[in-house]
């Protein structure tokens, strides 16, 4: 779908990013807000969700979220979207279950890496901090990597209370963007190992 490959391509293209605001331009308050998100994102271990994923250009699709820190993650999409994507710890594995096609990028070439490195914070020398937009209830962090000559940027949408990510959006250089929305959120759970490795003869089945 052509959809599922423009997520592929904002995926390739959010990392290694160059950034506009310096880090000694956050202030003090933004300071303690940007440790409170990385200690939140740094204490996750393993974490369930729905989730409900939207493109710009109207596409819509569900499905579940897995991830098991570090490295580990599982998108895999209700039908009709034929769609599954896996980081494994070394690489994203992105298939398009109709065609059986699995196509692997470098788990440090896409903002999975962002999401599951075991250990990172907001401050240091590789992440630009863009823009923190506080609302009623809602916090929203938007970072790049520093560095690079793609600009982009990934934004995470935090609720304060309590204080959980429910929604990141990534967004390319030609601010084509995805949003993915969280809900039914489960943490520190027993995950089965299985879910983080591709098995080559997955079928779609819409049945």
């Amino acid at each position: 779908m052509h959809s599922m490959k423009t997520f592929l391509t904002v995926l390739a293209a959010v990392i290694g990013l160059s950034g506009s605001v310096a880090a000694d331009a956050v202030s003090e308050s933004d300071a303690a807000l940007l440790e409170q998100a990385s200690s939140y994102l740094n204490a996750i271990d393993t974490l369930q969700a729905r989730f409900l994923q939207v493109d710009g250009r109207g596409g819509v699709a569900e499905g579940d979220l897995y991830v098991d820190r570090p490295g580990k993650m599982r998108l895999a999409y209700d039908p009709p979207t034929p769609v599954l994507i896996v980081a494994d710890g070394s690489y994203v594995i992105y298939v398009d279950l109709e065609l059986g096609e699995p196509s692997y990028l470098d788990i440090n070439d896409t903002p999975a890496a962002f999401l599951l490195e075991p250990e990172w914070s907001f401050s240091d020398d590789g992440v630009t901090v863009k823009e923190i937009v506080r609302q009623p209830g809602v916090i929203e962090i938007t970072a790049s990597q520093s560095g690079g000559a793609t600009s982009g940027e990934l934004t995470f949408v935090f609720s304060e209370g309590p204080f959980e990510l429910r929604q990141w959006r990534v967004k390319d250089a030609q601010s084509q963007e995805i949003t993915v929305t969280l809900f039914e959120t489960q943490t520190d759970l027993v995950l089965d190992s299985t879910l983080f490795i591709y098995e080559e003869d997955d079928v779609f089945d819409d049945d």
